[in-house]
């Protein structure tokens, strides 16, 4: 080399490869939003250094590399199949599951906060407040609410199941695809979710909740051809439901329907007397709230009104579990054995 000629040194990083490398503890790093610089001051901290004998240069390299792969594959994430039937990327089928399942996992905090919500521009302006209330940093923050509104607007207009639509589009399992369809109909029904007296309740309360409503209360319930059947509520059930005033409205009726849920609890629960006492309450407060819902705020109050008219009264009475599983059979029970009764459903 004369001296004419530019010494120059060149760093250069190059890997090939065929199958993609994806670790999955930087893949969540990646989720939780966390920063190049953040996640490899984590990584740091675990001893993988010592562990693999590297450099902070290479840790830093490495968890660049693994941030671009998850950028680019991300896209494909937004719709499960493309990610399924896609060439670009070697991703063994069991790995693919883990990145759509991980992607669309959420956080138990950040679901209460907008759980119930309307899954617009509005609510999502509002994230800083919950990345800041919650801990969760905002970009994961907006990347669990763009998935619930984007599985929302695939499946709100779909016929059937609700849980099979969101699994079979999403490649879901089965755990998480009912708890994307709690989401979906909480969203679309607007239940209140977020008052105070309610914030003892968990997701996964909800999430029952929705279950039962849904296998029980949607157009679907009658229905298992007809539009958006797992999302909306039944109205013509819902009106049916006025039919149930008149154990209240009757005086003889509810006497009867007493006595009856009475003879039947004697001796069976720990509340007997307080049940006995306070009957006429729960039994006003448990039709009132049926007989409310073709209303739609009463029935985004729903939860609400359950906690104050009738949870609140049972709690103060130290009603247990078991107490108000027997109390609500017998007092279904005994409503189907009225005479009375047994007309307004026939007609």
């Amino acid at each position: 080399m004369d001296s004419n000629e530019v010494k120059m040194s060149v760093e250069l990083d190059v890997f090939v490869g065929n199958t993609t490398i994806m670790d999955e503890e930087v893949y969540q790093l990646w989720l939780d939003g966390y920063t190049v610089s953040d996640a490899v001051s984590i990584r740091m901290k675990s001893g993988i250094l010592e562990q693999f004998g590297t450099t902070e240069d290479v840790l830093e390299s490495d968890t660049m590399d693994h941030y671009r792969t998850f950028q680019m594959t991300e896209r494909l994430l937004h719709h499960p199949s493309k990610l399924v039937n896609q060439v670009l990327f070697q991703i063994p089928p069991h790995r693919q599951a883990m990145l759509i399942e991980r992607y669309y996992a959420f956080d138990e905090a950040f679901v209460r906060e907008v759980l119930g919500k309307k899954l617009s521009k509005g609510t999502k302006k509002d994230l800083d407040d919950v990345s800041a209330k919650t801990g969760i940093t905002l970009k994961s923050c907006r990347r669990q609410f763009d998935n619930f509104k984007r599985v929302f607007k695939v499946v709100e207009e779909m016929k059937g199941p609700l849980v099979e639509n969101v699994q079979c589009n999403f490649l879901l399992s089965d755990k998480l695809a009912r708890d994307y369809a709690a989401i979906v109909f909480f969203a679309n029904s607007r239940f209140e979710t977020g008052k105070k007296k309610l914030q003892y309740l968990t997701f996964e309360d909800f999430a029952f909740c929705a279950c039962q409503l849904i296998q029980n209360w949607t157009v679907g319930a009658v229905d298992n051809m007809v539009e958006d059947m797992d999302v909306d509520l039944d109205k013509e059930f819902l009106q049916d439901l006025k039919d149930l005033k008149i154990l209240i409205t009757d005086k003889d009726m509810l006497d009867q329907h007493k006595s009856l849920v009475c003879t039947g609890l004697r001796g069976k629960i720990q509340v007997f007397n307080e049940m006995e006492g306070n009957f006429k309450n729960l039994s006003r407060g448990l039709i009132n709230i049926a007989a409310k819902l073709t209303n739609t705020k009463d029935v985004r109050d729903f939860f609400i009104d359950l906690v104050e008219k009738v949870i609140e009264p049972c709690k103060a009475d130290r009603w247990l579990i078991s107490d108000v599983r027997a109390f609500l059979t017998q007092y279904t029970n005994s409503a189907r054995a009225l005479d009375g009764f047994k007309y307004v459903q026939s007609s």
